[in-house]
């Protein structure tokens, strides 16, 4: 691609200004592709050929000219935008939620925070990081630039404020005094205070230059959150859980005015207009308040977001307000009128803060989600479709012959083909949320497990609805089918578990006995007894004929997460916390106990001889247990959560939600080992080399692999797939297609 030329095909017009317009699309397409893939090119730079190209929108030139230079070993490309976002880079290192971001005064630099305890420091014209900040001993939830650029405040959890050499990024001092966790700094504009407000209550004015206590104002009843100089300097407002704002006099400290909120609610956020006229502030609430600094009256309340309303910010020539939420958006207002400029959607998390480039043409945003987005401003606000709420995907599964796709989303169960990608229908019925999805052995069943507090069977076939049930009373939290087809389970999330006969959705019963909530169940092999993991610490047996209870299995320390019984239904293997039991179903004894992990269980599974028992963490292990031995003999890293863990028919390997986990079997030459696709993170990997990368905007909120294909379902209620040509991936060059 690199040394390939382009040229600009002219030959229907003459027009000197048509060339120049077509050029000019040409090196602004270039430019947002080059910024967007930065990261991924200066990691693996032959993921040019491959990621960037596979993810580029649909209408991109550069995509358009070099597309046939994709691997043919990506047989399937997924769905992409159109067009490109307002998004023009995606800023990804830290390793926790970035929790503050500012610009420097000149625009060069971007300053995040992070619970990561560091402070980052980033090109904004190229994205690339500059420098890390270490040293604070707790999450660092605030970070300033002073007016002229060369001081950088953070303010921790450690209780302290720390002063960096903005260019240099040499600590400059340490200031103590504070008695709880500092959550905000600001600097005067003329540069000789610098304001921290922390959640002992207090507000504190230092000396910028010396680090001087220059006094402590005192008023709020409870923690502040936010601190904000007016323009002259004149005025600080600090807002507080007290559901106060509270402008200060800040050369003398006495108090101007107290701003009550809304009674109950806290006062989370607050920012002055460039003219100092208006006063923005949260109250812990989905809204935003406008407050008239010099009438002192109320200019507007602004509505639209869902969830609490974290950050705000006005544009460098106080036409626009940006506002940051917990529903993951980041919305513009018109600040003169509060009419909505539009809603920027990317984010996968909580958007905990916002910042305007001193030009304005850039916005920045920080997110639990542990990236930053820069937006670009002066094209609009357009987002993607494949990230930020619209038809949720909670979960996405394959049919037991991998032709179908099972999707569970916001009311409603969508089929997909995996063949084609085409979805032949959509479940409709559900008034809630379907959480879950499970499909008989012999595909003819599909049962949703939702909040609407029914219980549904679907013909997989026709998509027609064999019966809905209306008993529950909670909401249905788990949903499993016996493997004779005969009978579903669902769990409702209290401590009963029902049962229902299949062909009719008629009730079999309700089984009582746990003293919690139940958080999963399992049948056995042959279809006649029933396992249940609850809260209360324990498991239950049951005869799912008669509804008596066989066992009640006790030893546990916490709640049970995960139950499976073994392939000749003799054993029954529980997991709680980091330990996995192992039970005689006959008897309900106890046979044995594993440990090992350093997280909670999520899941176990049996070999299909019963010899080996396979246990995943979130501690990011899958840990294989020989039964008979009681010992472990392998330790797998799943790099991301796994939930969903059986072994592979042949034995050779653990099949996950992520793809396939391969391990060594005694005896068995690597070379017997066939390829499989797996996903580590953000990138989706052949075996033990990383084949592609996949950028923020398509990481997946599901996913499911099987075989050659993945498939990927994302908050938007998009959906899509990736299918590889597994034979011909050229693995065994280490580095070329992207670091190990």
């Amino acid at each position: 691609m690199l040394g390939r030329t382009v040229y600009i095909n002219d030959t229907n017009t003459g027009d000197p200004k048509a060339k120049t317009s077509n050029l000019h699309a040409i090196i602004c397409d270039a430019r947002r592709f080059i910024l967007y893939n930065r990261s991924i090119i200066e990691e693996a730079p032959l993921q040019l050929y491959s990621a960037a190209l596979v993810f580029a929108p649909k209408t991109s030139i550069v995509r358009g000219l070099f597309l046939d230079q994709v691997p043919k070993w990506i047989c399937r490309l997924p769905e992409v935008e159109r067009t490109w976002s307002s998004t023009i880079q995606i800023l990804e290192g830290h390793s926790d939620s970035v929790w503050a971001v500012t610009f420097s005064p000149d625009g060069q630099l971007l300053a995040s925070a992070s619970y990561d305890e560091t402070v980052k420091l980033w090109d904004t014209s190229t994205g690339a990081l500059r420098g890390t900040l270490e040293g604070h001993s707790g999450r660092v939830r605030a970070v300033a630039f002073s007016p002229n650029g060369q001081l950088l405040a953070s303010a921790s959890n450690d209780s302290t404020v720390r002063l960096w050499d903005a260019p240099t990024g040499v600590l400059r001092g340490t200031l103590k005094g504070h008695s709880d966790r500092v959550g905000a700094v600001a600097f005067s504009p003329d540069i000789q205070l610098l304001a921290s407000a922390s959640d002992d209550s207090t507000v504190r004015l230092w000396d910028a230059s010396t680090g001087v206590l220059r006094g402590t104002l005192k008023g709020h009843s409870d923690r502040v959150g936010a601190v904000a100089f007016s323009p002259d300097g004149q005025l600080l407002a600090s807002a507080s859980d007290d559901s106060t704002v509270r402008l200060w006099d800040a050369p003398t400290g006495a108090l101007r005015d107290t701003i009550e909120g809304r009674p109950s609610y806290r006062a989370g956020a607050v920012a002055f207009s460039p003219d100092g006229q208006l006063l923005a502030f949260t109250c812990g609430d989905t809204t935003i308040t406008l407050w008239d600094t010099l009438t002192r009256a109320s200019r507007g309340t602004l509505e639209g977001h869902i969830a609490v309303v974290s950050a705000v910010a006005f544009s460098p020539d106080g036409q626009l307000l940006a506002s940051a939420s917990f529903d993951s958006t980041v919305r513009l207002w018109d600040a003169s009128t509060g009419a909505s400029h539009g809603t920027l959607k990317g984010h996968s998390a909580w958007v905990h803060a916002v910042a305007f480039s001193p030009d304005g043409q850039l916005l920045a945003s920080a997110s639990v989600d542990k990236t930053i987005r820069l937006w670009d401003l002066s094209i609009g606000v357009s987002h993607g479709s494949f990230q930020g709420r619209s038809d949720y995907v909670h979960a996405v599964s394959f049919s037991p012959n991998g032709q179908r796709l099972i999707c569970a989303s916001d009311e409603a169960v969508r089929l997909w083909n995996t063949l084609t990608g085409v979805s032949p229908g959509t479940l409709k019925g559900h008034s809630c949320r379907v959480i879950s999805v499970a499909v008989s052995l012999d595909r003819q069943l599909i049962a949703p497990a939702d909040d609407d507090r029914t219980v549904r069977l679907w013909d997989a076939l026709i998509g027609v609805s064999r019966g809905i049930r209306e008993d529950h009373l909670p909401a249905v939290r788990r949903v499993v089918v016996s493997p004779d087809g005969q009978l579903l389970a669902s769990a409702p999330g209290d401590e009963t578990v029902r049962l229902w006969d299949a062909s009719t959705g008629m009730s079999r019963g309700t089984l009582q006995g746990h003293s919690r909530h139940i958080i999963t169940v399992a049948f056995s092999p042959d279809s006649q007894l029933l396992a249940s993991a609850s809260f209360d610490s324990t498991v239950r047996l049951w005869d799912v004929s008669t509804g008596a209870s066989r066992h009640t299995l006790e030893g546990h320390s916490g709640r049970v997460r995960a139950v499976t019984f073994s392939p000749d239904g003799q054993l029954l293997a529980s997991a709680s916390r980091n330990t996995a039991r192992l039970w005689d179903v006959s008897t309900g004894a106890l046979r044995g106990t594993t440990g090992g992990h350093s997280g909670s269980i999520t899941a176990v599974a049996f070999s299909l001889d019963g010899q080996l028992l396979a246990s995943a963490s979130d501690d990011e292990t899958v840990k294989l247990w020989d039964i008979w031995k009681k010992e472990t003999i392998q330790i797998l890293s799943t790099e991301g959560l796994v939930y969903d863990l059986s072994f592979s028919n042949d034995g050779s390997c653990l099949k996950t939600e992520r793809g396939l986990l391969e391990f060594q079997s005694v005896g068995q030459p690597q070379s017997d080992f066939s390829p499989y696709l797996y996903l580590k993170k953000q990138w989706v990997a052949c075996r033990t080399e990383n084949i592609l990368w996949i950028p923020a905007d398509y990481r997946p909120k599901c996913l499911v692999v099987r075989d050659n294909i993945l498939g990927m379902g994302y908050t938007s209620g998009q959906v899509t797939f990736i299918e590889f040509d597994l034979a011909n991936v050229p693995l065994g060059a280490a580095g070329q297609q992207a670091p190990r």
